[in-house]
């Protein structure tokens, strides 16, 4: 690369040997249509197919492309943990490795970011192309997230969200916490959030990782999670300060 990356794509990967190289080709199309330097961090998360040494290729290939890969097995909130502290860009967007979500619609959201001067874009799926059973369990966790969060994020099972790098580098993760990273980036002090309609794609190889379980239930009891983490995470604002060589009025909030 050679600029500083300003955006920094990061896509957790899990056996998703097939997708990959198409994968690539369809980002470095999308990001030719916008102008800002960028990078794009694949973050192996223990693949058990061939993965990790098409990732070793096709990063020695693609300048832009850099491969992370987690010891072992850890999650997809674990992956996206270690792209975002990785990642060198101002702004970060998240997505999938399995081509549903659509890397032509990035430069749509960099550029609605830039036109708002938003802390978030998030995606939200026009036409989903997943069977019942998932749409239903996804309506029904999104219904009761937003009534128990207070978060009006219609979409949050839809990975592809810009980011301001500043509100989700160093927010609080735990496992299953992707599901509310709208959520934790509002705790972190993030405040003009956009959300906007994006394509969705039928996957056409390899098999989903989440099932009406690990989806939908295990959703459901996260939201207890995150609404402890609201009523208990740190708010204050410093008024003013003295002594020392300095004396001035502090302006900034501090979310912990």
């Amino acid at each position: 690369m050679a600029h500083q990356p300003e955006v920094s794509l990061i896509i957790p990967v899990y056996n998703e040997e097939e997708n990959l190289a198409e994968l690539l080709d369809q980002i470095r199309t999308a990001m030719a249509k916008q102008t800002r330097p960028w990078e794009v961090l694949l973050v192996d998360d223990g693949s058990r197919d061939g993965s990790w040494p098409l990732l070793q290729r096709l990063c020695a290939e693609v300048p832009e492309a850099r491969g992370l890969r987690l010891q072992q097995n850890r999650g997809q909130t674990a992956a996206f943990a270690a792209g975002f502290r990785a990642a060198q860009g101002r702004l970060l967007v998240t997505l999938d490795a399995d081509l549903q979500n659509d890397p032509a619609d990035i430069p749509m959201l960099l550029q609605r970011q830039a036109q708002e001067q938003a802390d978030a874009v998030l995606g939200i799926r026009r036409r989903r192309n997943d069977n019942w059973i998932r749409r239903w369990s996804s309506k029904i966790a999104n219904a009761y997230r937003r009534r128990r969060t207070q978060d009006d994020t219609i979409d949050t099972g839809c990975s592809l969200k810009v980011f301001q790098t500043q509100f989700v580098r160093d927010m609080p993760l735990f496992t299953g916490m992707h599901r509310f990273l709208p959520t934790l980036a509002r705790m972190q002090g993030a405040q003009k959030i956009v959300q906007i309609e994006v394509n969705h794609r039928p996957r056409l190889h390899g098999v989903s990782k989440y099932g009406v379980w690990n989806r939908l239930w295990v959703g459901l009891a996260d939201v207890k999670a995150v609404r402890w983490m609201q009523r208990r995470h740190l708010n204050y604002q410093v008024a003013e300060e003295i002594g020392g060589d300095t004396q001035r009025t502090q302006d900034q909030e501090v979310h912990v």
